[in-house]
């Protein structure tokens, strides 16, 4: 039986309830970490590089505790969570003599994953400084691109797991929610996309997403295990007009309603998004709404 109970999108039955419940009690010496690991693997929870998904798990547990559903073990002791206390990123000095050139004179341009090594600093302090809107830190899958002309930073890119529900994009896709769900993974969101202000470079912007949307399912693929097969974004309709995307082939597909993933009120309570999309391949739909 279905409960009137759901986590980040996942339904809950009384059948999972009573799992738990014995999970619990088979098991009263294991901490709350323990358990959650447990429970990954009796459901085989993975992420699609094998790791198991643990802080899903562990959040899923409490959701229910706070419910009245389950009474996990007392709290052990009280880990430093990296992102409630994490540090914003430091300032970054770099040169930012004017580069005003032409396409052609800006080259070659290096497109560089930054993710996992001694860049990602610069990246966070470049989006940190530049970026109307700041450094984020993403949740979920991500990649951190720096483009260079030469060894000098001109642009960056930062794409992370895809919102679970757009409108526009789930019509313009054709997918079921339970598809849907199944298979989010497969699409990328580029959630921060910067050109240094001191750069001038006209077509600079299409050019650069022309390029990258060459190399980032390859690289989801070594990092992740899985490639993506669909890019989007958001384009703030009261900011931009989104040029560079349609210069560059993306497809239009609608507006978000302006109300988040965690509303409650059903009213607007925020800018209106317009959303653009980019196939990878041309199956994507087939790729996409495979069960």
């Amino acid at each position: 039986m279905d409960l009137k109970i759901k986590y980040h999108g996942k339904g809950v039955t009384q059948q999972d309830i009573n799992f738990i419940n014995k999970l619990i009690a088979d098991n009263p010496d294991d901490s709350r970490r323990a358990l959650s690991k447990k429970l990954c693997k009796a459901w085989n929870w993975t992420q699609p590089n094998g790791v198991l998904r643990d802080m899903f798990a562990r959040g899923f547990m409490l959701h229910l505790e706070s419910e009245g559903y389950i009474k996990l073990p007392p709290r052990r002791l009280i880990p430093n969570n990296p992102l409630v206390n994490r540090k914003k990123p430091a300032e970054v000095r770099i040169d930012q003599t004017p580069l005003e050139v032409r396409l052609s004179q800006n080259q070659p341009l290096e497109i560089r994953q930054v993710r996992g090594t001694s860049y990602e600093k610069l990246f966070n302090g470049l989006i940190a400084q530049y970026h109307y809107l700041g450094y984020c830190h993403p949740v979920g899958e991500r990649l951190k691109y720096i483009v260079y002309s030469g060894e000098r930073p001109v642009a960056c890119f930062l794409w992370s797991s895809a919102p679970r529900h757009i409108g526009s994009r789930d019509r313009f896709i054709g997918w079921s929610a339970a598809v849907r769900r199944k298979n989010i993974h497969l699409i990328g969101y580029n959630s921060r996309f910067l050109i240094l202000p001191w750069v001038r470079s006209s077509f600079l912007a299409s050019h650069l997403l022309g390029k990258i949307s060459k190399v980032v399912s390859s690289d989801w693929q070594r990092v992740y295990n899985h490639p993506v097969y669909f890019l989007e974004t958001f384009v703030d309709t009261e900011k931009f007009k989104g040029t560079c995307y349609r210069s560059a082939n993306w497809r239009y597909l609608g507006e978000t309603t302006g109300r988040g993933k965690e509303d409650q009120t059903h009213k607007p309570n925020r800018s209106i998004k317009a959303v653009w999309g980019y196939p990878l391949a041309k199956n994507f739909r087939e790729l996409l709404c495979h069960e």
